[in-house]
């Protein structure tokens, strides 16, 4: 063990302790020490020299010594087990020889951090063993934990320093570049963004150095922002790893983004990709042949990075033993507690299940009825291509789904533009709702800094996104708005970025931020299901009472677009991460990289390809976080945090009681509830600070663990309406083997040579 401490029960009178010595034989002696009310560490050599650089002074008496008043001024560092080399004064086997007892040893040993600190630590380390200042024998280092802290607090200060500085300066690179796509933006983010990585390496490793004090430091902040800093990822792999490892990712991206794909004749049009026009025909075609093509297509394009992924693997599997983990679902999960999350994952799916299965059981019967049973089977899994989505991952089929297609849910499109909405008002809007939770307001600066439409003179990245630039003064938003519903809705979930970010300003930079992706998306897409509520649109007066809103179809209809988009996507995301996890740890062999694929997506998801693939095929590299290297699990977290978020804020705000029909929660909002903001507010002042479900428990008052049970509340209406629409038509809940799917390649067999 490298750090070993003494506990108070080895107290032997006052602060006093008794320090076994270890000898070179079996016998010990004891010594009786006093600390200046100290505790004591002992260290192998190497963090005792890292020790004398870091820490400043250490101070030691011996109880033997003249009486306190008689004792001669010390700086002492320490006490090293064995002999100085050579000359009188060598001390005898196991009792160890002090490195200072006065004035003038401790200025030869200021002398000796001097040497160190000129020449690095292996070089002086080195002089000092050859010119006989230390032994070759593992010293034992007395540290009082103050002074441990003390520099502990110095070192994690500086660094946050110059993290927080280098951030800005990236965030506004990257700002400049996404609002104004040159390639001279390009270079300058470039720079940034490999100066903070530079940066953060550099932090990495001398966090690292710390690990063997880390018991020594009771401060929790302490040893908390030093085990965020010990973590580095893939970052952490060795200079020509990472550039290999940079340039593998490139590759698969390169193959990605140079993927296109033509429609069919006579209308046939070439150059499509998920950029411009492929996605739009997945989810609007009801053309089998055509969605066929176009997916059989896609995945042509895209199996290229098949050979580039085993490097790939071996790289990420170097980056988790770097980072001292044990798997990759390991370095993956490090902010959601660590692999053993990965069964949180399932237990959460395995309470959606019947949901899924009834939702499941319903688009096969629809399916059916428009492609005919030679398409889609009778108890069969469902025909990917067919779902209105390149990977299946939301179900983009509402025409198609919904309970009752005659009447349309609420939409208040019509309305904000009759009423004259701006994207100014949009955006004030939704900076009122929360100032109504008794939050902050945006500063003045956002109005005037943030991009919220699209300018016509330069092109730019329209994705929605909030920006904190690391500062704790400059913040916004870039959205290119348009007059509808659905960018009233973005602006509120952009805004609910926003506060986040407001909320916890006033923390260290290494707490400024949420604890986990899963926690930061969650609390956006909370915000986002008040600001859809009819409830809360008619409080903007965008809804009329005696409107469709208040209809058990408006419901059900507004229900099934939402559960199109949430459920499917649950099953995908933890079938996409299983399958990760299960080839880097090298459950699956590459030989058989492609039929797990189509197994898990069997077992869990219950879809099949439109023709048998084969290992010549690659289709988890036709998504684009598998080339590159992003995680999903955010999302999934994220996408049921989000329910229970809202359940719990909605209890709060006195407005929800379970399965009573007059306040049911998919109709909730939280719009002027100071109780809900208050809670709000005591999550994201915590910003990183704590574990996540720590945070979590701030607005749900009991576990903070992940729970579906608050989605499958929301959407119980829905549920009970398709367990009765299938029982009503006879069809089968779940799905069965209706052909192959895959070929897995089979070993080739020995012959005997005769």
């Amino acid at each position: 063990m490298l750090v070993k401490r003494r506990n108070h029960s080895e107290r032997v009178e006052g602060d006093a302790f008794e320090v076994p010595l270890k000898g070179h034989g079996a016998q010990r002696k004891k010594k009786k020490l006093r600390f200046l009310e100290f505790e004591y560490l002992q260290v192998p050599r190497e963090q005792f020299f890292l020790g004398l650089v870091t820490v400043r002074k250490i101070c030691m008496t011996q109880l033997n010594m003249a009486p306190r008043s008689q004792r001669a001024p010390q700086v002492c560092f320490g006490r090293m087990r064995g002999a100085r080399r050579g000359g009188a004064g060598q001390g005898r086997a196991g009792q160890g020889v002090p490195l200072c007892s006065t004035m003038l040893p401790g200025m030869l040993l200021l002398l000796l951090l001097l040497l160190l600190a000129s020449k690095g630590f292996a070089a002086g380390y080195k002089d000092a063993v050859d010119g006989g200042w230390v032994s070759e024998a593992a010293p034992t280092v007395l540290v009082g934990r103050d002074v441990v802290e003390a520099a502990a607090t110095r070192f994690l200060e500086g660094r946050a320093k110059m993290l927080a500085v280098q951030c800005s300066t990236t965030m506004f690179g990257a700002w400049q570049y996404h609002t104004n796509l040159t390639s001279h933006n390009k270079a300058h983010l470039v720079a940034a963004q490999s100066e903070y990585q530079r940066l953060l390496r550099e932090s990495w490793e001398e966090a690292r150095k710390w690990d063997a004090l880390d018991h020594f430091l009771q401060d929790s902040s302490l040893r908390r922002r030093l085990s965020l800093l010990s973590h580095l990822g893939t970052a952490a792999l060795p200079s020509n790893h990472r550039a290999m490892y940079e340039s593998v990712v490139e590759d698969m991206l390169k193959v990605y983004r140079r993927a296109s794909v033509c429609t069919l004749p006579p209308s046939s049009r070439c150059g499509i990709n998920m950029d411009n026009g492929l996605q739009e025909i997945m989810s609007g075609s009801r053309d089998e042949n055509e969605l066929r093509h176009l997916w059989l297509s896609w995945r042509k394009q895209t199996r290229r990075t098949r050979s580039s992924y085993r490097l790939y693997i071996d790289l990420v599997n170097l980056a988790v033993k770097k980072n001292g983990h044990h798997s990759k679902a390991d370095m993956d999960l490090l902010d959601y507690g660590g692999a053993g999350f990965r069964d949180e994952m399932w237990k959460v799916w395995k309470q959606l299940e019947p949901l899924y299965t009834n939702l499941h059981a319903y688009a096969r019967r629809k399916l059916r009825e428009l492609y005919g049973e030679e398409v889609v089977s009778e108890r069969g899994p469902l025909p990917v291509h067919l779902l209105g989505d390149m990977w299946g991952q939301s179900w983009d089929l509402g025409d198609l789904l919904m309970p009752y297609p005659k009447h349309s849910y609420p939409d208040v499109t019509n309305q904000m533009q009759r009423q004259g909405y701006t994207v100014q008002r949009i955006f004030e809007t939704a900076d009122n709702f929360f100032t109504s939770l008794n939050l902050t307001r945006v500063p003045p600066s956002f109005w005037t800094d943030s991009l919220l439409q699209q300018p016509s003179d330069r092109p730019v990245i329209c994705t929605p996104s909030a920006w904190d630039f690391c500062n704790s003064k400059d913040f916004r938003v870039k959205q290119c708005t348009r007059i509808n519903g659905k960018d009233l809705v973005t602006a509120h979930h952009e805004l609910g970025h926003l506060q986040y970010s407001l909320q916890y300003r006033h923390l260290d930079y290494l707490y400024r931020r949420p604890p986990n992706a899963g926690v930061q998306e969650g609390v956006g897409l909370a915000i986002g299901l008040s600001a859809m509520s009819p409830r809360y649109l008619r409080r903007l007066g965008l809804l009329q009472p005696d409107q469709e809103e208040d209809k058990p179809y408006a419901d059900l209809n507004l229900l099934m677009s939402q559960a199109l988009q949430h459920l499917p996507f649950l099953p995908f995301a933890l079938l996409m991460e299983e399958w990760r996890w299960r080839v880097a740890e090298g459950r699956v062999k590459m030989r058989d990289w492609n039929c797990e694929w189509w197994d898990l997506r069997y077992s869990i998801q219950g879809v099949k390809p439109p023709v048998v693939r084969t290992e010549e095929d690659f289709d988890p590299g036709s998504k684009y976080h598998i080339a590159a290297d992003l995680p999903y699990t955010g999302y999934f977290v994220a996408f049921v945090l989000q329910y229970q978020l809202h359940k719990a804020l909605c209890v709060r705000a006195g407005r929800y009681q379970p399965f009573y029909r007059r306040k049911p929660l998919h109709k909730c909002h939280i719009f002027q509830s100071t109780e809900a903001g208050e809670a709000l507010g005591a999550l994201m002042q915590l910003g990183r600070s704590v574990d996540w479900k720590e945070a979590v428990k701030e607005v749900t008052g009991g576990p903070g663990s992940l729970d579906a049970a608050a989605m499958k509340e929301y959407f119980w209406p829905l549920e009970l309406w398709l367990s009765n629409d299938n029982a009503k038509h006879g069809e089968y809940v779940g799905w069965h083997p209706d052909g192959e799917y895959c070929l897995y390649k089979k070993p080739a067999k020995l012959r005997s040579c005769k």
